[in-house]
């Protein structure tokens, strides 16, 4: 009993002591100029090939390089270089039995020009209510066909959306060679049709934020922290705010990544090699962290810590976070375990129903096999402040933020040290 009396003693001794470091080195005031710096106005709310994503991503860069982190092997600088296609439709025209269908009432998907003339291959369908809608939209975009598609008057309201996409065009890894599909506002079904419309495709930069530090007796084995740093950018007017800040959204996340690879840079004791990066594009559909995760090799990334919207008390309460995927792998055991002692814990997913394992940048190498797993403090089903203009550094519990960081610190030290590898999750589940 004596015995295991002194192990526990000494126990809460190195807890205690691994605490006391965390504690000191992910400084409060540091956390807190962070944050603000990303969430400003100046920012512009860091939305995808804005100016003031390029903005962020020079001050990101700047942290990385002031800790004395080094870019990813074969990289001679932090950005993480790649691009996009857009493909946006111009002047769509329809005619149907002779008669011009105004472009307003007009919605085209494409990716490259097209004309038709009572082409017999087109395949005309018509939704006449909200019942069959999911329905039919679904199998018109699966078939691979040419498709027109009638949405009756009563759909006005979804074809106002599809309206509203159709004119911002369509973002993709590389030009989308799927079969037009055009969507008119008419009541009745023509006997003849002609319909037209230019393509015109861009090609668009975009750039993670990454840096490294080599492990020193298991460099071939990765640690990644990672969180998105791109945000909505500038919105529709709220009682004259038009910027979407995202400071929770995901500046605190990114602000943690930035925090974690200093303190890990100071400590510089690290056994396998940890990649810090921060994702560019999640908001339109994860393609940052689409792209790292094609340049290493999955099976060599032994974790991934994503962090996403730490700024506000967990539904458990303080000295709490979330991680998505808990049941899938035993990580949040091993972070729980290192935790002992603390007041922190870390709680499976509260919001399964959301599937948030899959929404987040983790996805992409989780599907891989890799026990990648997103931390969150976020009541997603209340939070009347994501994807809002509200999402500013004044809505923010910074001490939440820090709390959460240094215990994201303390609980992934033995995934770092080698002492502890989590166990893979399933490769391509979902």
């Amino acid at each position: 009993m004596k015995k295991y009396l002194v192990s526990a003693a000494f126990l809460a001794l190195s807890v205690c002591s691994f605490a006391q470091d965390v504690n000191k080195m992910i400084k409060a005031d540091d956390v807190d100029r962070i944050i603000k710096t990303l969430s400003a106005d100046d920012m512009q709310g860091r939305a995808t090939f804005s100016p003031g994503i390029d903005k962020a991503a020079t001050f990101i860069e700047g942290e990385f390089k002031a800790a004395g982190l080094q870019p990813l092997a074969g990289a001679t600088g932090f950005r993480q270089n790649f691009s996009m296609t857009r493909t946006t439709p111009v002047n769509p025209k329809v005619v149907f039995d002779g008669v011009a269908i105004p472009e307003e009432n007009v919605s085209v998907s494409a990716g490259s020009s097209f004309s038709w003339n009572n082409d017999s291959d087109v395949q005309m369908i018509t939704i006449a209510d909200m019942a069959n809608f999911r329905k039919e939209y679904s199998a018109a975009m699966r078939s691979g066909k040419k498709s027109l598609i009638l949405l009756d008057t009563a759909l006005t309201s979804i074809f106002k959306q599809i309206h509203a996409r159709g004119i911002e065009g369509r973002v993709s890894a590389k030009v989308n060679d799927a079969p037009p599909v055009v969507f008119v506002l008419a009541s009745t079904s023509p006997k003849s049709f002609q319909v037209s419309c230019e393509v015109r495709s861009q090609e668009l930069p975009l750039f993670n934020v990454a840096g490294m530090i080599p492990g020193k007796t298991k460099p071939d084995e990765y640690v990644v922290f990672s969180g998105h740093y791109d945000h909505l950018g500038i919105v529709k007017p709220v009682e004259g705010d038009s910027i979407a800040n995202g400071a929770d959204d995901d500046a605190s996340g990114t602000t943690a990544v930035i925090s974690l690879a200093k303190y890990y840079k100071k400590l510089n004791n690290n056994a396998r090699t940890l990649i810090f990066v921060a994702f560019t594009a999640e908001e339109i559909g994860g393609y940052g962290s689409q792209y790292f995760s094609k340049q290493l090799d999955p099976d060599k990334v032994v974790a991934m810590f994503n962090i996403e919207m730490i700024g506000k008390d967990s539904k458990f309460g303080d000295n709490s976070a979330f991680i998505t995927g808990y049941e899938r792998s035993d990580f949040g055991k091993i972070l729980q375990k290192n935790l002992e002692g603390t007041a922190f814990k870390f709680y499976p997913d509260p919001y399964p129903a959301q599937n948030l394992f899959y929404r987040s940048d983790n996805a992409t190498l989780a599907r891989l096999g890799v026990p990648a797993h997103t931390i969150s403090t976020d009541q997603i089903d209340v939070d009347k402040h994501y994807h809002h203009v509200t999402d500013e550094y004044s809505t923010l519990d910074v001490k939440n933020i820090i709390a959460t960081i240094r215990a994201i610190a303390l609980s992934s030290r033995t995934i770092v040290s080698g002492e502890d590898t989590p166990t893979r999750v399933g490769k391509l589940e979902r």
